[in-house]
């Protein structure tokens, strides 16, 4: 993973990225990252539910 800090329009923003090639990186501001950190017990629970099912579809 990889983890860029930047700015849009004067706001600080994160990118994620799956590797350095990654056409479609996830970015949000401090907003989202707040909500996400609100939410992460409920964020690791959907993943720890639904991990499976990904593995399931190969």
């Amino acid at each position: 993973m990889i983890v860029e800090k930047t700015e849009y329009k004067g706001q600080p923003v994160l990118i994620l990225k799956r590797n350095e090639n990654d056409r479609y990186p996830f970015s949000f501001g401090l907003g989202k990252a707040r909500m996400i950190l609100e939410s992460i017990e409920e964020i690791k629970k959907f993943v720890e539910e639904n991990d499976n099912k990904e593995d399931k579809k190969d």
